[in-house]
């Protein structure tokens, strides 16, 4: 990681005049692109109609951005009670993941109620194509200085100007944006392992991709709060990401549960 020890990230990618073009919101751009290319190669493979998911892109899109940017505001506050302008400046960041996956699913849910269709069978592809746009997306946070961890000698280093009052004295950083990344990345390849043999086996329950996603998305994030420095609420002394995912995890068992018990209950009636 030596590559990342020499060099110090610049936010900005491309300036022309008054044109900027972030590092940031490209790779968000260049990811999302990534995760609808996928879900329109599971589309072929599910034998869902393509124009269905080129209608809910809007949806989506609209739901995943106004859930990440309302979800990240509450979440730090703090930062925006006096300064409202700033609500609107996602360029600079401010997209929490946990807002995305909300917005955006809630947003499929209610296409797929305007629709008539499964929205477990949609959600386990969108599933897919999240977590892949999350692998580049994550990225993004290098070149803001952000999203990072513990001070560590080896570490990628950051500008005083966006260090910890507790840590100016350190110039290197564990780069959990880069583990989150490399995680995503498994995860992606162990759900894609899981479709694959869901597609050979033909006898997969829809929405447990989607389910897995959260589960294994959330254990991720738990652990990597242990390391992250960035603003969070705390609640009885634990961040409140630790919460959320902790929360989500025992959901989606849940739901993976009482789905695998009502496929029983069927099995066993034929």
């Amino acid at each position: 990681m030596s590559f990342l020890h020499n060099f110090h990230p610049q936010a900005v990618l491309i300036k022309l005049g008054t044109l900027q073009i972030h590092w940031y919101g490209f790779l968000m751009v260049v990811g999302g692109l990534l995760g609808f290319w996928i879900i329109l190669k599971l589309a072929d493979h599910y034998k869902i109609d393509k124009k269905f998911f080129h209608e809910l892109l809007i949806y989506w899109v609209i739901g995943a951005v106004v859930g990440a940017r309302i979800y990240y505001v509450l979440y730090a506050f703090e930062f925006y009670k006096d300064n409202w302008l700033d609500v609107f400046k996602i360029w600079q960041g401010g997209l929490a993941i946990h807002g995305i996956m909300l917005g955006g699913f809630v947003a499929t849910l209610i296409y797929c109620k305007i629709k008539k269709q499964n929205f477990w069978k949609f959600a386990d592809v969108i599933a897919l194509g999240l977590i892949a746009a999350q692998v580049i997306g994550r990225v993004g946070n290098y070149f803001n200085q952000e999203i990072f961890g513990k001070p560590v000698s080896w570490g990628i280093p950051i500008d005083v100007i966006n260090r910890p009052a507790e840590y100016l004295s350190f110039e290197f950083f564990h780069p959990t944006f880069l583990y989150e990344s490399l995680g995503s990345l498994v995860i992606f390849g162990i759900l894609l392992l899981l479709t694959w043999f869901r597609f050979k086996r033909k006898k997969a329950i829809a929405g447990n991709i989607f389910l897995l996603y959260l589960i294994l998305y959330s254990v991720q994030r738990f652990l990597l709060e242990f390391l992250r420095l960035d603003y969070s609420p705390l609640v009885f002394g634990v961040r409140w990401a630790q919460i959320l995912s902790g929360g989500l995890i025992l959901v989606c068992l849940v739901f993976l549960i009482k789905k695998q018990r009502s496929k029983l209950k069927i099995n066993n009636k034929k």
